[in-house]
């Protein structure tokens, strides 16, 4: 796989080209202004577009694959913000390689990748987009006009992956929806054939050691959170941007593991009066966290060396309502002949096999399959303490009847 990363130098960048007038609607970090980083993972066929969201400063890679087509032309796989820079670096493409024909929007829930669909598709008006079928929103359920999807040329995907014009170069899988009582979850997964590519959502992530290089591009979250108390002056160094980087994946896949406790807020406040940095950028010092001395060892289970796994606000709030749908839908992905994944968040891409992804959702099992390559069973389950907050969340919304309760493994 090729490797090469376009970031624009700061003589050829204007602030404006980052703009993302739209961040109200979704108002998540970096809020108005998304830089954007182009890389080349397969030669002359396959890029990825990777920006940055995240909430509090936790900030995690959100990504759009671009694949192109044998007869000419671009597949769009979830956009992300259409800013100047990254239309730029799209057209860069298109010029080379044809006009975008097709965009997809394979899930039906995740609001941080639907709302670029329409503005996006507004940039390329003679592209068809695909979207899963049962799609809702949230406060309201809106039509997809309302949301900004082009009425004319959006079409919901069929469950027949061969009656699409792309069937020839891609193959699909709809896990779901997936019923959650107020709404419902849904992936599609795509695979590229002649690139034995598989394209994802949120199923399945990887965590890398060290920060990817999109979110490197600010390493304020980063130091933010290698903060150990809000004392603490950090130095902005390699060491530092991965110890920041390695607490924010936790925090965006277990809001609290175990290895964390938060600080009570009397003490918070008294401690924000001494910190020597109390701008707004720094929550006015506030900084509520208390990590135990070896919280990296939470860290470490959680990537495995750097396993793919699915999240743990997934196994624990979503696939665990439909075990056996998702493990249909994982066995028919494991079906297909692929190599590498591309999801749309963390590590891409990632080095793996079929039997790698199946592993990957033997949680929703009573006896997983042993060994799956390149981790046994016994390495696989992440460790149960750090689940406590995403159980707690679990039981209240069964107890007040929010969501319907987990079914039973398999």
């Amino acid at each position: 796989m090729a490797h090469d990363e376009r970031v624009e130098n700061a003589e050829q960048i204007h602030p404006s080209d980052f703009s993302w007038k739209l961040w109200p609607v979704v108002p998540l970090y970096p809020y108005g202004k998304r830089r954007t980083i182009r890389k080349e993972v397969v030669k002359d066929t396959i890029w990825t577009f990777d920006q940055l969201q995240g909430i509090f400063y936790v900030v995690v890679p959100i990504r759009m694959t671009v694949v192109k087509l044998e007869g000419g032309g671009l597949l769009v796989y979830t956009p992300v913000a259409p800013t100047p820079e990254c239309i730029r670096l799209v057209n860069e493409l298109v010029a080379e390689h044809g006009d975008v024909k097709y965009i997809i929007l394979p899930t039906i829930s995740g609001l941080e990748h639907k709302v670029f669909v329409g503005p996006f598709a507004r940039f390329f008006p003679n592209a068809q987009v695909f979207v899963a079928p049962k799609q809702w929103s949230f406060p309201l359920n809106l039509p997809l006009s309302w949301l900004g999807l082009p009425s004319k040329r959006t079409q919901l995907l069929p469950e027949d992956s061969s009656k699409v014009p792309f069937a020839d170069e891609f193959d699909y899988a709809i896990l779901g929806p997936i019923e959650l009582g107020p709404g419902r979850f849904a992936e599609v997964a795509f695979l590229h054939k002649r690139s034995h590519t598989l394209l994802v959502t949120d199923s399945v992530i990887s965590i890398p050691e060290d920060p990817p290089a999109i979110v490197q591009l600010d390493p304020y979250p980063l130091l933010f959170h290698a903060k150990d108390k809000a004392s603490d002056i950090v130095a902005d160094n390699q060491v530092n941007r991965r110890k920041g980087w390695q607490r924010v994946s936790l925090f965006a896949l277990y809001f609290r593991p175990s290895v964390l406790d938060v600080i009570a807020w009397d003490r918070v406040f008294r401690d924000a009066l001494k910190a020597p940095e109390r701008s707004k950028k720094a929550y006015f010092g506030l900084f509520p966290f208390k990590w135990h001395p070896d919280w990296k060892r939470s860290f470490d289970a959680l990537r495995g060396n750097g396993r793919l796994f699915v999240a743990p606000i997934l196994q624990t709030l979503i696939l665990n309502r439909a075990p056996r749908e998702t493990i249909n839908w994982a066995n028919k992905v494991t079906s297909w002949d692929f190599q590498w994944i591309i999801p749309c968040h963390f590590d891409s891409p990632i080095k793996a096999a079929p039997q790698q992804f199946r592993q990957a959702f033997s949680f929703l099992e009573k006896q997983p399959a042993v060994n799956a390559g390149l981790f046994s069973s016994n390495s696989f389950p992440l460790p149960e303490e750090d689940f406590k907050l995403l159980r707690d969340i679990d039981a209240g919304l069964n107890k007040f009847g929010i969501v319907p309760p987990a079914k039973e493994k398999l």
